[in-house]
């Protein structure tokens, strides 16, 4: 492939693989962008918005002719996507994904894709938003923000560098990464707080005072609870993948909030005032945030 994407097959068009084609498209990387989805509906808006070319409601005709076919469906959904599209694949397609957890896309695209495993490039864009849907897709989701790509001792050299080049048409910075080391930091910086946004609202949710509690909540809560609007699937899905590294940063965080209870049961000031200093100072480092 000559640094051009010829054609494009995108399996889920929702935020992250309609900014993906809007990106592209602006940047004349690629030329033509065929979507595949369950909803005809969704899939005729991503005409109407100029985000595909054209879409097909059978996953093997939208695949049949794509240089690159990136996979954009719920994690829970992978296996099957993999397993059916194998046999309609060009022999030179390239396929990626962007789930946000690479040990069980990897299984599952080393079980489904068979002998087109090789060229099968393990990728997460670290971008989205609580939107979703084709509606929700812009150009610039990616521009300056990490995308990282968890290759494997066989994946091809070359289907790994049109993958890397592909993102960068985004604006993206692509950094390789194992696939277990990626899975244990996203479990901590974006898996554990989505678990705790949503166990907030679900906890504040069920006061007898709920209705005065969300009237008068403002913009720490606003932009706390911000992610628990997200797709529930997505993050059922993520949950389950993840279970391990998520588990053992769910007790974690369970000893942190042991420690602020027990210094506030003690009436303990100077516990307080050096957890929150401790924390402060840390978050005050972050200048990339």
């Amino acid at each position: 492939m000559n640094g051009l994407i010829n054609s494009l097959a995108i399996i889920g068009v929702g935020l992250i693989g309609s900014s993906l084609a809007l990106s592209l498209k602006q940047s004349g990387y690629v030329k033509r962008v065929t979507g595949y989805g369950r909803s005809e509906a969704s899939l005729q808006k991503g005409l109407e918005l100029g985000v595909l070319d054209d879409y097909s409601l059978s996953l093997t005709d939208a695949v049949s002719a794509a240089d690159v076919v990136i996979v954009a469906v719920p994690l829970g959904a992978m296996a099957g996507v993999f397993k059916q599209m194998q046999p309609a694949l060009k022999a030179t397609a390239i396929v990626s994904d962007v789930g946000s957890v690479k040990a069980s896309v990897v299984q599952d695209a080393r079980a489904g894709l068979a002998d087109a495993f090789v060229r099968f490039v393990p990728g997460h864009p670290i971008a989205g938003s609580e939107h979703s849907g084709v509606e929700a897709g812009f150009a610039s989701l990616y521009q300056g923000r990490k995308t990282i790509l968890t290759p494997l001792e066989e994946t091809s050299g070359d289907a790994l560098q049109v993958i890397d080049a592909m993102w960068r048409a985004t604006g993206a910075l692509v950094e390789n990464m194992d696939v277990d080391h990626h899975d244990r930091v996203l479990a901590a910086t974006s898996h554990l707080p989505h678990m705790l946004a949503f166990s907030l609202v679900s906890h504040l949710s069920k006061l007898s005072e709920q209705d005065e509690i969300f009237d008068y909540a403002a913009g720490g809560f606003r932009d706390f609870t911000r992610i628990a609007s997200s797709d529930p699937v997505m993050w059922r899905d993520i949950c389950l993948a993840n279970g391990s590294a998520l588990l053992e940063l769910i007790d974690g965080f369970k000893a942190e909030l042991d420690q602020i209870s027990g210094s506030i049961r003690g009436q303990n000031p100077d516990a307080l005032l050096e957890f929150f200093r401790h924390s402060k100072h840390t978050r005050d480092q972050l200048r990339n945030l």
